[in-house]
């Protein structure tokens, strides 16, 4: 197992995740191992899907019932901010 040094933490912080880590009945190092997880499995499931779905997903409900048309490989005309 790798092992990972944080230096410079609050002693608010610190403390803070030892309050935690009591409250749930585990070690500030357990606490924190189950952080760090919970964090990188939120990143990743965020992170799912291309972003098309993504936008779908997170606009989902809102009102919007008609389909959008998708765009593969069309070209767009550059949008001029000359007059």
């Amino acid at each position: 197992m790798a092992q990972v040094v944080v230096r410079n933490l609050d002693n608010e912080l610190k403390d803070a995740l030892k309050r935690r880590a009591q409250r749930h009945g585990c070690s500030m190092e357990e606490e924190i191992r189950r952080i760090l997880r919970r964090a990188v499995n939120e990143e990743t499931s965020q992170t799912g899907g291309n972003l098309g779905s993504r936008i779908a997903q997170r606009f989902a409900g809102i009102g919007l019932e008609a389909p959008l048309p998708e765009l593969h490989g069309q070209a767009f005309d550059p949008v001029g901010f000359d007059r």
